[in-house]
């Protein structure tokens, strides 16, 4: 994974919950999302609050400092919020020396490569609860969800997450015919809204 490049990964992870926020209707922000303690609008509060700890990783600073939520959005603010901090991102991430240059994360030391292959994982993840809030709008990047699953396997143990700190619950049973999404979902302690 050294010498992979995240960035396009997390570029196309980035556009996929632009389309989502986008499509959230003001009737479904106090709608119930796959974690548990979040509805829509804390969920997006979440993405948008997180993305910004992202660009403060790359820009080289303290992403530990930064409140993974965003504060102070109006309801309809969601989608420009979601883009300034994606722009941010992107320019945040640009240089390639970014890539090996020693970062913090909530989880530990990384190289920046390792760090940004982290979120996208993360940014897949919350991708699919929304898409799930929002009753499934749109058809979602199976490749993303191969790419996240590969590194929650890699970094999440299925057993011991009772840790209140670890953000993902227990392995959740997947069905059998689970795709990809569904079966980062049941590994990353999730368990979906609508029964299709």
């Amino acid at each position: 994974m050294n010498a992979m490049d995240p960035r396009p990964l997390y570029a196309r992870a980035a556009a996929q919950i632009a389309s989502l926020v986008a499509a959230v209707r003001p009737e479904q922000l106090d709608g119930p999302t796959p974690c548990a303690e979040f509805d829509v609008r804390l969920l997006l509060s979440h993405m948008v609050g997180g993305t910004r700890r992202i660009a403060v990783i790359g820009e080289g600073g303290d992403g530990l400092a930064v409140r993974p939520f965003a504060d102070g959005v109006p309801d309809d603010g969601w989608e420009a919020a979601y883009d300034e901090v994606g722009t941010r991102v992107r320019e945040a991430w640009a240089d390639d020396a970014r890539l090996d240059a020693p970062v913090t994360v909530p989880w530990g030391e990384a190289t920046g490569r390792i760090a940004l292959a982290g979120y996208v994982m993360e940014a897949v993840t919350h991708t699919w609860d929304l898409w799930e809030a929002l009753g499934r709008p749109l058809e979602l990047d199976s490749e993303l969800a191969e790419f996240a699953l590969m590194i929650a396997q890699r970094v999440l143990p299925d057993e011991g997450r009772e840790d209140p700190e670890l953000p993902f619950g227990a392995v959740t049973p997947a069905a059998e015919d689970a795709d990809a999404y569904g079966r980062l979902a049941a590994w990353t302690g999730r368990s979906p809204l609508v029964t299709v």
